[in-house]
């Protein structure tokens, strides 16, 4: 049985530290919450210790993407922070990702802090093939590409990779079982797939492999999130 609370993390896609509150206190269920760029650039790190007091799991979900000096400082700066996921483009190349593996070890054991998971983006799960073709100019197909953005990661001494559940299966069987798999663009039947291109639902996404699903807007922008919630617990229980 597929327990919501251990494998769905739960983004806080709003702009204030009022309204992620808010949030939080509603769906008390949800152990693992995702913050992001809107809540970050909007309030800073002031709800990484309101989420850490409240004993919730955090996935900080900025994305960097620059030279190697300069992820590794911000690698640095965000292992501090006590969460238990980070992402960072596997665009940056391998001396990049090196880099911000090593610092954010670094930076965790300053303040003794575990060092959080360090997981590669493969593809933005709003792109299909035709942008990669197309706009992003890259002349493979886009499973392979995802497939060697991922090992780039696994080669480079990353915990995992942030993968469309459509590549999971692939992913797995190359990359193996300790190889963490965050999937974004899960969406159950009943809702809407929004900007998502590639999508699963939750019980498709487990059975491909992911470790963990990253669902949003079928919970957070339901009339009743807590129903929406309970819906989404159902169908992986029975997974």
């Amino acid at each position: 049985m597929v327990l919501a609370a251990e494998r769905v993390i739960v983004p806080l896609d709003v702009s204030g530290e009022k309204d992620a509150i808010a949030l939080i206190s509603q769906l008390p269920d949800v152990q693992f919450w995702k913050v992001g760029l809107e809540l970050f650039v909007s309030t800073g790190a002031t709800i990484l210790p309101t989420l850490k007091n409240r004993q919730k799991r955090i996935f900080l979900d900025l994305k960097f993407h620059d030279i190697p000096n300069t992820v590794a400082g911000a690698c640095r700066a965000a292992g501090k922070y006590g969460v238990d996921l980070l992402t960072i483009h596997a665009t940056c190349g391998r001396k990049a990702l090196q880099a911000a593996k090593t610092a954010l070890v670094e930076g965790a054991a300053e303040v003794g802090y575990p060092p959080p998971k360090l997981i590669a983006i493969t593809l933005l799960t709003s792109l299909n093939s035709r942008d990669l073709a197309f706009d992003l100019k890259v002349p493979i197909e886009l499973p392979e590409y995802a497939l060697q953005m991922a090992v780039l990661a696994k080669e480079s001494g990353l915990d995992g990779a942030v993968c469309s559940p459509q590549e999971a299966a692939q992913l797995r069987q190359v990359c193996g079982d300790e190889f963490l798999l965050v999937c974004p663009g899960v969406r159950p039947k009943w809702a809407e797939t929004g900007d998502q291109s590639r999508t699963f639902t939750p019980s498709e996404a487990i059975k491909a492999g992911a470790d963990y699903l990253v669902i949003g807007r079928p919970i957070t922008a339901a009339t009743n999130p807590q129903e929406a919630w309970a819906k989404i617990g159902d169908e992986l229980a029975t997974s």
